[in-house]
C-alpha cells in the first residue's frame, strides 16, 4: 500500500492491485497543494463530513473517472443528486467489504454541511474512516475534536496508520492530538489539518517531537509513504 499526501486533509492510497482512492479530495483552493483535481486517477473517493475543505473536488473527479463515492449516506445521496452515478452510503458503527478492501466509518466530534445559494445544507453526522486492505490498517479521523472513545478504535483494530488533524480552532489541537494519538495506539501518526488558512497555523515537527519516538511522520506535501 502506497500513501501520497496532497497537503491538509487530502490522502491518496494506492492498493497492490492498482485500486486508487483518494480521501477528502479538497484541491480546488487548496494553497499546499499543485495538484489539481483533472490530475486525480482514483476509482474511489471517499469523504469523511461536508465541509467544503473535504467534499472539496468529489464531484468533479467522481466525473471524470467515474468513481464511486463512498460517505455517510446523507453526502452519498447529496453527490447523487449532483449527478453522481456510483455513491456507497455508510452509517457510523457501519462497513462495507469492497474489491480494494474494507471501509467503516468511525465517530468523529464536529459538524458537517456546505453552503449553497446562501444557504447551509447540513450533510449529515461527521465521521472518520479506517480502511483495511492488503493485510495493513489505515484511520483517517476527519475533522475531530480529541473523546474518549477514540480508544476503542484503537483496541479494535491494529492501526498501521493514523491520520490526526492537529490544527486546532476547528478540531483538536496538538496538545490534545498527543493524547489522541496515545489512545489509537499506531505504529505511525501522520499530522493533518494544519497550515492551510491562518487559522490553523502549526508546528508539525513541534507536534511528533512530543510523539514516541519513531511513531510521528511529517510528510511533506507529495510525499508517498509505503505501509
Amino acid at each position: 500500500m502506497k500513501i501520497t499526501y496532497q497537503g491538509h486533509s487530502v490522502i491518496e492510497v494506492m492498493m497492490k492491485d492498482g485500486s486508487a482512492v483518494i480521501i477528502d479530495p479538497f484541491l480546488t483552493n487548496n494553497p499546499l497543494t499543485n495538484k489539481a483535481p483533472s490530475d486525480v486517477k482514483a476509482k474511489w473517493v471517499i469523504v469523511t463530513h461536508g465541509h467544503s475543505d473535504h467534499l472539496g473536488d468529489t464531484v468533479a473527479i467522481a466525473k471524470q473517472n467515474q468513481a464511486t463515492v463512498i460517505s455517510i449516506v446523507e453526502i452519498a445521496r447529496y453527490v447523487s443528486n449532483k449527478g453522481i452515478a456510483q455513491t456507497h452510503g455508510l452509517n457510523i458503527g457501519g462497513g462495507f467489504l469492497f474489491p480494494f478492501g474494507r471501509v467503516s466509518l468511525t465517530p468523529a466530534l464536529h459538524s458537517s454541511s456546505i453552503q449553497e445559494n446562501g444557504q447551509t445544507i447540513y450533510l449529515g453526522e461527521p465521521t472518520g474512516v479506517v480502511i483495511e486492505a492488503d493485510g495493513k490498517t489505515i484511520y483517517h479521523a476527519g475533522d475531530t475534536a480529541d473523546f474518549s472513545d477514540l480508544a476503542l478504535i484503537g483496541e479494535k483494530y491494529d492501526l498501521d496508520v493514523v491520520f490526526l488533524p492537529i490544527g486546532d480552532n476547528f478540531t483538536m489541537g496538538p496538545d490534545d492530538a498527543v493524547i489522541a494519538a496515545g489512545r489509537l495506539h499506531a505504529k505511525k501518526v501522520v499530522p493533518i489539518h494544519y497550515n492551510t488558512f491562518p487559522q490553523i497555523k502549526q508546528d508539525p515537527t513541534a507536534f511528533i517531537a512530543r510523539l514516541p519516538e519513531g511513531v510521528g511522520k511529517v510528510m511533506t506535501v507529495g510525499e508517498t509513504i509505503e505501509v
